[in-house]
């Protein structure tokens, strides 16, 4: 067989086990709405009650606080994707789909292809609150790509580091718990307030750690301002954690299925 035939029978079973996913997450829409449930009540926390408390200089604070929550909402959102995995390797469809036809990589790919379109739901619900809120991007049409850019990688990213534990976790809970870390990482960055308000020590890592850079360059594009090396930053950030969590989780699979 060919590879370009190979390749093309890969794809048709990820489009075919990706509706399968897709059905199951439209079946159980809870999933979605529990995933923007936790960013959007943060948005409504820290603009409506701390918004008033908190210098970020000139602008409004909702501005400046929602690239942080769509960070949150991706964040939250790809714990849900283990919680799947988790499912399917337990209730014994992996070893099902391996008894079929079916390419090996076509499994782990319907779930990430699944988890994109649920959070790109996710994000777009909470920039829509975030506009009722006051939020008024000035981004051009390029920025606005660099900005889905930007967050799809990521998304992309974080997608198959959630792969990995709902391969090896033992439970479901210890599926899905994997994604606290990611969630709280956030609040010891730029999302909130500006890192030269925080202490020495802290000052330091929230600046070197991923999340800074990401969210300032979603925020400048946003506000239409250039994104400066912020952009390159992020990027190199979120194709090098998306290179280990992709070479991470397919070793994990194929140890798996031996």
């Amino acid at each position: 067989m060919t590879a370009h035939a190979t390749a093309s029978i890969a794809i048709s079973d990820t489009v075919a086990l990706t509706g399968r996913s897709l059905k199951h997450v439209t079946r159980s829409l809870d999933t979605i709405i529990t995933t923007t449930i936790m960013p959007i009540a943060f948005l409504l926390l820290f603009v409506f009650v701390f918004g008033g408390a908190i210098d970020i200089g000139s602008g409004p604070y909702v501005d400046y606080l929602l690239p942080g929550i769509l960070i949150i909402t991706i964040a939250s959102g790809v714990s849900y994707t283990a919680y799947r995995v988790f499912l399917d390797l337990k209730g014994g469809m992996v070893e099902r789909f391996q008894s079929m036809p079916i390419a090996r990589s076509a499994v782990l790919w319907a779930h990430v292809f699944t988890s994109l379109v649920a959070l790109a739901i996710s994000v777009f619900v909470v920039i829509v609150v975030g506009v009722v809120m006051g939020f008024r991007p000035e981004a051009s049409l390029m920025q606005w790509l660099g900005v889905v850019g930007i967050l799809g990688v990521f998304a992309l990213a974080m997608t198959w580091l959630a792969v990995l534990p709902g391969l090896v976790a033992s439970t479901p809970d210890g599926a899905g718990a994997f994604a606290y870390p990611l969630i709280f990482l956030p609040f010891i960055s730029s999302a909130f307030v500006p890192t030269e308000s925080m202490p020495g020590p802290v000052r330091v890592f929230a600046e070197h750690q991923p999340v800074t850079s990401i969210v300032d360059a979603l925020r400048n594009l946003l506000a239409g301002q250039p994104a400066g090396s912020d952009i390159w930053v992020a990027l190199a950030w979120c194709v090098g954690i998306l290179v280990i969590a992709y070479v991470a989780s397919t070793a994990a699979y194929r140890r798996k299925l031996a």
